[in-house]
C-alpha cells in the first residue's frame, strides 16, 4: 500500500530553503519516493486551511517512507529545512487512484 508525506511549509529563509531543496530531490530519488506535488500555485475554494507551500511525496509502503524521513541520511537535510522553514508534516497511508 502507498504511503504519502504531506507537508505544509512556510519558507522563512529563501535561500537556505533553496539549499534543501536541492539536497532533498535526490535523496528522494534514491529512497524510493517520488513527487506528487512540489509548491506551485494554490487556489483556495473552500474551508479554513491555510496553505502555504505544499508538497506531497508518494513512496511504496509506510515502511519505505519511514526509512527515508527517519534516516541518518535525512537528517542534516531535515535540519536545513528546520532552519529555513516552518513546516506542519504528516505521514498517510493510502491507496492510488486506479
Amino acid at each position: 500500500m502507498p504511503a504519502y508525506l504531506i507537508a505544509n511549509i512556510e519558507v522563512t529563509d529563501p535561500d537556505g530553503f533553496a539549499a534543501y531543496g536541492r539536497l532533498v530531490a535526490p535523496l528522494v530519488a534514491s529512497t524510493g519516493g517520488k513527487y506528487l506535488v512540489r509548491g506551485g500555485a494554490l487556489t483556495k475554494v473552500e474551508g479554513d486551511l491555510s496553505l502555504q507551500r505544499l508538497v506531497i511525496l508518494e513512496y511504496p509502503s509506510m515502511a519505505a517512507l519511514r526509512a527515508f524521513y527517519d534516516g541518518d541520511a535525512y537528517a542534516p537535510i531535515k535540519a536545513l529545512r528546520e532552519k529555513a522553514s516552518k513546516s506542519d508534516i504528516s505521514l498517510v497511508e493510502g491507496s492510488a487512484a486506479p
